[in-house]
Formats: C-alpha cells, sequence, structure tokens
C-alpha cells in the first residue's frame, strides 16, 4: 500500500479540512488508515483508495452528528451483520430507495467481507436496485452513537450500547452461499421489515412502494 501513501495523504488534508473543528487531521489520517487496513486484502485493489475515503468520510460524518456538529434532519437508521455483505447491504439500499429522502441509512460489519455476495447483488438487480457502488465497511462506535435506530442482524453483541437508541434485532437468513431462490426469498422479507419500520417512523405508508 505504500504506493498510495501521498495520496492518502492529500485525501486525510482535504477531509481535514472539511471537518475542521470536529476532527483533527491526524483522526482523519488514522480514519484512513484504518479502513485502507480492511481493503488491504481485496481482491480488486483499483477502487480501494476511493472506499477508504469515503468510509473515512462517512466515520467523520457520524462523529459530527454524534457531536451535534452537525444536524440530523432526518432519522438515521444503522444496519449491521457480521460481513456487510448481503442482509444489511440489502437493508440499506431498500431503506434509502423506499425512503426516498425521508430518512439516512447506513450498514456496516462486525467481521466485513471485502465483496458484496454476487448473488445478493443479482437478486437486488431483478428488483432495479444496484449494489454497484456499495461495499462492505467495518463497524465503529461513531456509527453507533450517530444512529438513531440501529438493527443488528445475526452478529451477536458487536455493537456498542449508547443509551437513548433504539435496538432491533432482526432474525434473518444469511444468504451466503444460498441459491438465488433463497436470496430472494431474504430480500422480499427484509423489505417488508424495512417497510415496517419506515412505516413507525412516520416516512412511509406500508404499502408504499409496492408499484
Amino acid at each position: 500500500m505504500t504506493e498510495w501513501n501521498e495520496r492518502i495523504e492529500n485525501e486525510a488534508a482535504r477531509l481535514a479540512q472539511e471537518f475542521t473543528g470536529i476532527a483533527s487531521r491526524e483522526t482523519v489520517l488514522l480514519f484512513m488508515k484504518q479502513a485502507l487496513d480492511h481493503f488491504e486484502t481485496a481482491p480488486v485493489q483499483t477502487y480501494v483508495p476511493l472506499f477508504a475515503h469515503r468510509a473515512a468520510r462517512e466515520r467523520l460524518q457520524a462523529l459530527a452528528q454524534a457531536r451535534g456538529a452537525i444536524a440530523k434532519d432526518v432519522p438515521e437508521i444503522l444496519y449491521v451483520c457480521v460481513h456487510n455483505a448481503g442482509r444489511s447491504q440489502m437493508a440499506a439500499v431498500l431503506t434509502d430507495w423506499l425512503g426516498r429522502g425521508r430518512v439516512h441509512v447506513r450498514s456496516a460489519g462486525s467481521a466485513p467481507s471485502h465483496e458484496i455476495n454476487p448473488t445478493v447483488r443479482e437478486a437486488m438487480a431483478e428488483i432495479g436496485l444496484s449494489l454497484e457502488q456499495e461495499f462492505p465497511k467495518p463497524l465503529s462506535d461513531e456509527l453507533v452513537e450517530a444512529a438513531d435506530v440501529v438493527i443488528t442482524m445475526g452478529c451477536g453483541d458487536a455493537c456498542t450500547i449508547f443509551p437513548g437508541k433504539r435496538y432491533l434485532d432482526w432474525e434473518l437468513t444469511d444468504p451466503a452461499g444460498q441459491p438465488i431462490e433463497v436470496v430472494r426469498t431474504v430480500r422480499d422479507d427484509i423489505r417488508a421489515r424495512v417497510e415496517g419500520l419506515l412505516a413507525e417512523l412516520g416516512v412511509l405508508e406500508r404499502s408504499a412502494g409496492r408499484e
């Protein structure tokens, strides 16, 4: 990864400027390097610097929200599963789509993989939703602290417990290694749960999105 050191330093400097007063350049650089370490063994290296930047920026935004430096205009939802390669990714994309800007959503993994399950990508593409811009990300305390609702999916006690947060656990079949027929069922189960959650939050009628 040494060939990317200069680029990472430059990205960190830009992020430090964007989040002036919220995080020091040293903190930004730490977040960048931690993300880079996660992607070090990714099978495709081309987009690693971009993914590291996006992962670090998401943590910094969450840190700013947790500290009250950035206002939360809509409910913040965090989905967590083990690998952030299937269930939590589907839930996040479905929530973003069905929420239509009335919620903000993040996802993460307690032991994230390096790529999204291709069968999950296929199942989501069948309903017109793409995961091409998504990637597995590590769970961090900042993401949990910034969330209003934290939904876990088979990751046990991985999430730090913060007062005032709503925690839900959704028992869902892990799509890893499953045929497309099973993944479709998981996808549809997640969609029904997401619709119910958004209805509870007052941002979606239960029948919405079923064109």
